[in-house]
């Protein structure tokens, strides 16, 4: 009887040994998993967002007389805007072209919502403005 008990004391501690084995094995095996899909999302999905927030951003504030170019090459000055399309005059014999504004790589006008606030303080000291 006592060698039946040892045997299955013995057995059952190899058991415990083998699932604690098994556990780290498939933390060993998710981690690396884990930490590529983290790599992944850091260096090319967020940035993309990013740079897809960005873009909409300057599609949204195409103004007219605005000077932009086009994914094609196309350099001119918007005389028209519309929901998804916008018209552009180009060259000096005043060509109309209406793009897509999907098709808007650049908008080379800044427009003053996007400068900095510059704002004037008055000390009333010695009657001197100051800019912040």
């Amino acid at each position: 009887m006592n060698l039946l008990t040892f045997i299955s004391e013995g057995t059952a501690a190899a058991a415990e040994q083998q699932q604690g084995g098994g556990i780290m094995s498939i933390v060993s095996l998710i981690l690396p998993l884990v930490l590529m899909v983290l790599i992944f999302y850091l260096f090319i999905i967020r940035p993309e967002k990013k740079r897809n927030k960005e873009t909409q951003a300057m599609l949204d504030s195409i103004q007219v007389a605005d000077e932009v170019i086009t994914n094609g090459g196309i350099i001119g000055r918007v005389l028209s805007v519309q929901k998804d399309t916008v018209l552009i005059e180009t060259g000096s014999d005043r060509t109309k072209i209406r793009v897509v504004k999907a098709a808007i790589a650049k908008n080379n006008t800044e427009h003053e919502d996007s400068a900095p606030v510059v704002e004037a303080k008055k000390s009333k000291d010695d009657g001197k403005t100051e800019i912040k």
